[in-house]
């Protein structure tokens, strides 16, 4: 037979398509020239013999399933061609096909939810997450771009995504008092246009950032100096925006004066 043959064929092609092969060449006549052809076993490929008004035989390639380049990307076939004589002569010739890609896969993220907690004040610049998605595609099938989606634009400020690499940093002071969670909405896109989703939860860890606030609310002055014991002289309200133990307040009286503060919450 003659040289082996190599063959691109795309992963979308339709079973039933067929690809003509080489012809063996066999210079004996009559029923010890070439009589049939022969393929090896494989799952998606079958042999198809047509012999022309002349009796020359055409081996074609038959395409028989769907190909997925992702689970099959190389096919070595052995195809044989024999004779009619006794005894049989044959000759082999190797065939090569290699699946060429389609963008049939869409990125895919390593979680679909990532959650996260991040303290307030947080300097400007700084890591906070980097996503990782991936496409079994090839070439610019599987390049892919990052970017953020139906973010609000008070809290796309706030946050930096690398398209090219994923990572995310924040730009701005983040705020404990002013907000508490984030919910980042996250979009991969292939160069084919599939996309992938997933979204990152961030929780703002709170610091011991604001000293409490002392507001008078009300005073008895003066005091009439037969008071009983118990006299309310004064409401005082104390605040502290932070929470957990940042946020408990204690008061007391620095020098000794004949008066208590007693404490109560709403």
């Amino acid at each position: 037979m003659k040289s082996d043959t190599d063959l691109e064929i795309s992963e979308a092609t339709l079973p039933g398509t067929r690809f003509r092969l080489e012809s063996a060449q066999d210079p004996d006549s009559e029923i010890n020239s070439l009589q049939n052809y022969q393929i090896s076993k494989n799952p998606s490929f079958t042999l198809a013999v047509k012999e022309s008004p002349d009796g020359k035989k055409q081996a074609e390639l038959v395409l028989e399933k769907s190909l997925d380049r992702e689970q099959e990307p190389t096919y070595h076939l052995v195809l044989t061609a024999v004779d009619g004589g006794d005894p049989v002569r044959s000759g082999t010739a190797q065939i090569r096909i290699k699946i060429t890609d389609v963008n049939d896969n869409s990125p895919v993220f390593t979680k679909q939810i990532y959650q996260i907690s991040l303290r307030e004040n947080l300097p400007n610049g700084s890591p906070v997450l980097q996503v990782t998605a991936s496409d079994k595609d090839e070439g610019l099938n599987s390049r892919i771009t990052y970017s953020f989606q139906s973010i609000p634009e008070n809290t796309r400020k706030l946050f930096h995504l690398d398209a090219d690499t994923g990572e995310i940093i924040n730009t701005a002071t983040l705020d404990f008092e002013e907000k508490k969670k984030y919910t980042l909405e996250l979009k991969a896109r292939d160069e084919g246009g599939l996309t992938g989703h997933c979204k990152i939860e961030i929780e703002i860890l709170d610091e011991n950032d604001n000293s409490p606030e002392v507001i008078i609310l009300s005073v008895s002055s003066p005091i009439p100096e037969d008071s009983p014991p118990g006299t309310v002289i004064a409401l005082i309200k104390a605040l502290d925006p932070d929470s957990g133990q940042n946020g408990e307040i204690s008061c007391h009286i620095q020098h000794y004066f004949p008066f208590l503060i007693i404490s109560f919450s709403n």
